[in-house]
């Protein structure tokens, strides 16, 4: 493999509306680039920036390596958002190095992604319905619903009597507890056909999943920060299902791990994508792809925006076809539009 040569990164916040800012990272391979993004919160963009700066780039220049898997060990990236960045560059540099579609090579066997949406809370019954129909409308199959104490058995029950069959996530945010009222609203939802109960009592706390998940029916999802976590969570029968993000477990190579984890244990798995600029999305539809993914992905960009790649990452009917005529990411990123909207830039070179 040819040595890494540049390590550029870039963030960039969108021209207007919220303004949600990512740091992308650029890797030079001399013939081909590669990219990775990661979403940025402002008052955190400090120290993602630094760890790139500091720490990883001046570890990827130089280096020898010949697989993408090889970097995460070699270059010490670790389990964080920033190298999920970096990690998803290496995947896209290696493939486009090499003529290979980005979920060929980490093993996807679907030609398209069937996609799902998130609905945020909102207090008004009608207002949810109207958002999910919408949601349906657009073709969408799956709808992952927050949920908080006191607001969710009765969402829930309004959306599934409006949609009978739609497959639907009632994400917790980690917000319950083993309380008696907490356990009895939990257990209440089990009728209604959840797809999956996502995140329901703090992170560390996998025995309060497992006792859940042995009372109800309900696939629960335990969050997996990394792939020990995600382990201990099969280990002790903490779930049946895994929701895969790129930003929490550090790029494409742990995620393709922990995909390979969960399926073997029969789990349903879905991703999302992260960012506002189509590189993180891009990198999920490849995910997506792997046999495992069971469940409708959050994979494609909102339309309306302005676009960072091409062809955009967008939901035809509730699809998403999975590149497999161009090599990498199967996207082109759009360098003078990103260099124009960047508000700080790094360099990092042999």
């Amino acid at each position: 493999m040819p040595l890494i040569q540049g390590c550029d990164a870039f963030q960039v916040a969108m021209p207007r509306g919220r303004r949600p800012e990512s740091v992308l990272v650029r890797l030079d391979g001399g013939d081909a680039v590669g990219w990775g993004e990661m979403p940025v919160a402002a008052r955190a963009s400090g120290s993602a920036w630094a760890d790139i700066e500091q720490r990883m780039g001046p570890a990827l220049i130089g280096l020898d390596w010949d697989r993408p898997e090889d970097v995460s060990a070699a270059a010490d990236l670790g389990a964080s958002e920033a190298a999920a960045a970096v990690d998803t560059a290496c995947w896209d540099l290696w493939c486009r190095t090499r003529g290979l579609p980005l979920a060929h090579a980490l093993g996807g066997t679907r030609t398209s992604i069937v996609t799902g949406a998130r609905i945020s809370p909102e207090p008004a019954l009608d207002t949810i319905t109207a958002r999910v129909n919408k949601a349906v409308g657009a073709g969408h199959t799956r709808v992952t619903l927050d949920i908080r104490p006191g607001w969710d058995v009765e969402p829930v029950r309004a959306i599934r009597q409006a949609y009978p069959a739609l497959a639907l996530v009632a994400d917790a945010g980690h917000g319950y507890t083993e309380s008696p009222g907490h356990l009895a609203a939990l257990e209440a939802l089990d009728a209604y056909g959840l797809a999956a109960l996502e995140r329901p009592f703090p992170a560390g706390d996998l025995a309060a999943h497992a006792r859940l998940q042995s009372r109800v029916g309900t696939a629960v999802a335990p969050a997996a920060g990394d792939l020990e976590a995600l382990d201990a969570a099969l280990s002790l029968d903490a779930g049946r299902a895994l929701h895969l993000r790129l930003d929490r477990l550090g790029g494409l190579t742990a995620a393709r791990s922990a995909h390979d984890l969960a399926y073997a244990a029969g789990w349903d798995v879905w991703c999302s994508g992260t960012g506002a600029f189509g590189i993180g999305q891009a990198a999920a539809v490849a995910l997506a792809a792997l046999p495992g993914c069971t469940l409708p992905s959050d994979v494609s960009d909102p339309a309306g925006g302005p676009v960072f790649v091409t062809p955009p990452v967008r939901s035809s009917g509730g699809v998403v076809g999975v590149p497999l005529t161009q090599p990498g990411l199967g996207h082109e990123i759009d360098e003078a539009r990103i260099e124009r909207l960047a508000t700080r830039r790094m360099r990092l070179a042999t």
